[in-house]
């Protein structure tokens, strides 16, 4: 007669019970610190130097967690982060469903922009109604862009060094985030039009919000008064 086995349950780790908050690295990490130290939190370990993806702050009921850019608001919206900050763009492809936001905190300005290579009839090629081969991360955003100009457009997925793209004939345009213009400079593409300005947002977990706001409506208060006196 066979045994029916018996399959035990993954054994979760148990829960944190304070605050986490995920932040990426880089200059969202470091415009971010002064808005934390503001709150009181300081983080103990540098992630730029440290390998540990979870960093413990001055508060034990605080913690970051160090994640992608574009997993932030994941991390946010599933509930394994309380708390976190992401760009309007990242926010833009994804949605925001599920989030709360309730600051733009003006950190990690810039702009999204259609830039092309020097030289490049971009305008003429709008009145003529060609169809562009627009080369960028972010589709949505590009998609959106172009479709309420009236244009067609082939979209092409891309990761990173986008300004190769024109200049190997695979895109005629391009659509990335601006900042200094300088690496389009030195590629010999130039900006044309904005579609829109990027900085990035504090955003919470909706539940979170609801069951803990008293643990979280501190941090999100001295984030406030820290912008506001920016």
């Amino acid at each position: 007669m066979a045994m029916n086995k018996i399959v035990e349950s993954p054994t979760r780790l148990p829960a944190f019970k304070g605050v986490t908050i995920a932040l990426s690295k880089g200059r969202i990490f470091d415009d971010t610190t002064p808005l934390l130290k503001a709150a009181g939190i300081t983080p103990l370990l540098n992630p730029e130097t440290s390998r540990e993806l979870i960093l413990p702050t001055n508060q034990d009921d605080v913690r970051l967690v160090i994640v992608r850019a574009s997993d932030v608001p994941t991390y946010v919206q599933y509930g394994a982060a309380d708390l976190g900050v992401a760009g309007r763009d990242v926010l833009m492809e994804q949605g925001g469903g599920g989030l709360y936001q309730p600051l733009d905190l003006n950190i990690a300005r810039c702009k999204l922009m259609v830039a092309v290579p020097k030289g490049f009839d971009y305008e003429g090629a709008i009145r003529r109604g060609a169809r562009l081969r627009v080369a960028t991360k972010y589709t949505e955003a590009t998609r959106n862009h172009f479709a309420e100009k009236g244009v067609h457009v082939d979209l092409i997925k891309l990761y990173g060094s986008m300004e190769l793209a024109p200049l190997t004939g695979l895109a005629d345009v391009i659509v990335d985030l601006v900042s200094s213009g300088n690496t389009l400079k030195a590629n010999n593409l130039e900006a044309v039009e904005e579609i829109c300005s990027i900085s990035a947002r504090l955003i919470v977990n909706v539940a979170a919000w609801k069951l803990s706001r008293q643990r979280l409506a501190p941090i999100v208060a001295a984030f406030a008064r820290s912008v506001g006196s920016a």
